[in-house]
């Protein structure tokens, strides 16, 4: 039961309660491989740069999201390790506050371990960034610099260019969510520490079954709304599944898929094809049960059919969505492409409509009696 103590303290007023999504770092093996990989695919565009004794980096923009490419020149850059340990990955998801002292003193009085505090200022208008732990190797840094879509602290911004999107550009919107793969054990601890530490609320939780094979979600958002988590972990009482797979690939928790918002799932599908990314192919029998689950409000059966996206509504609406096949050397990493018209959920009823497309599509080819 909810005292009335933890009901004053949940509705006040709290340092972290107006944490945003900054930008997402990623640790890369090449740097130049990296960014052209974003570029050429992506339509992400390069606006700053950064180098120091021990790595060089590079920034790149796409709509309202900013990614950081860091690859470790030498053993005493973080990146180094962790590229060995994991394989190019998400090392780092930066959250952006008012006053980045005040959130890196309460995340750490309440359990986060500390990574690295708060960095002064080296001029007004200059950002100060703290870090903080989040997930497995994952950290968060916790950015100030109000509205302002100034670099990170120690980047210089590139010359402006005409944005790559801007003719046959995708149209990514922003980071919907970050689909995260937990080792067993872990998935109530990590719920606690981003509801203690950083001021979290679970909005959804479900068991998620198919077949033989089952895994445990739960998803935690910031205050403002801005930052998502699905929090995943394998049933420990179900066979092994694709949770494990990429436990044992990635080597421990990690993020599994960033999910881009679109305004247009099926333009941004033609697109990103166009760009030479693939993506997941669905059953055709999953497309001749999907009348029995939802009516279309938007897009029509035969380009969903075309294009391999999926559907899926929940009590606010409908969501198109669609998986990229991974690119990466250990498939530990992909991407999702996800149009919402209201839908508050994820997708899941998908999982579970593609494994019943699969089981009706084999005992088709099968036979009777088979």
């Amino acid at each position: 039961m909810t005292t009335a103590a933890e009901i004053a303290r949940n509705d006040a007023a709290l340092p972290v309660d107006d944490l945003r999504l900054d930008h997402v770092e990623f640790y890369v093996e090449d740097l130049d491989r990296a960014s052209a990989h974003w570029t050429e695919h992506y339509a992400f565009t390069p606006v700053g740069t950064a180098r120091g004794p021990h790595h060089r980096a590079l920034a790149l923009r796409h709509g309202r999201t900013l990614l950081i490419l860091t690859q470790g020149t030498d053993d005493d850059h973080p990146a180094t390790a962790y590229v060995q340990q994991h394989g190019d990955g998400v090392a780092r998801i930066a959250l952006r506050t008012a006053d980045a002292a005040a959130a890196y003193e309460h995340a750490v009085a309440r359990g986060a371990r500390p990574v690295a505090g708060p960095a002064p200022q080296a001029g007004p208008g200059t950002p100060t960034a703290a870090a903080v732990s989040g997930f497995g190797d994952v950290v968060h840094t916790l950015v100030e610099r109000g509205d302002s879509d100034d670099l990170p602290p120690g980047f210089e911004p590139l010359a402006p260019a005409a944005p790559a999107q801007a003719a046959d550009g995708p149209g990514l919107l922003e980071i919907d969510h970050f689909a995260v793969c937990l080792e067993v054990g872990e998935l109530a601890d990590t719920v606690d520490h981003y509801r203690e530490a950083l001021g979290f609320r679970e909005i959804f939780e479900e068991r998620i079954a198919v077949g033989a094979q089952a895994m445990l979600s739960k998803v935690v958002q910031s205050r403002s709304g801005d930052i998502t988590l699905t929090l995943i972990q394998p049933d420990p009482e179900a066979e092994p599944g694709q949770i494990d797979d990429f436990l044992k690939n990635h080597g421990g928790s990690g993020v599994q898929h960033i999910a881009f918002s679109s305004p247009d799932a099926a333009s941004t599908v033609r697109a990103l094809t166009r760009r030479g990314v693939e993506f997941l192919t669905t059953p055709a029998t999953y497309y001749e049960l999907l009348g029995r689950r939802v009516a279309l409000r938007r897009h029509d059966l035969d380009t969903l059919r075309s294009l391999n996206l999926l559907v899926d509504e929940d009590h606010a609406g409908q969501l198109f969505q669609i998986f990229t096949r991974s690119a990466h050397p250990r498939r530990t990493l992909f991407f999702e492409v996800i149009e919402r018209l209201g839908a508050q959920t994820f997708g899941s009823s998908n999982i579970r409509a593609l494994y019943e497309a699969v089981e009706l599509e084999m005992s088709r080819r099968n036979g009777p009696g088979l």
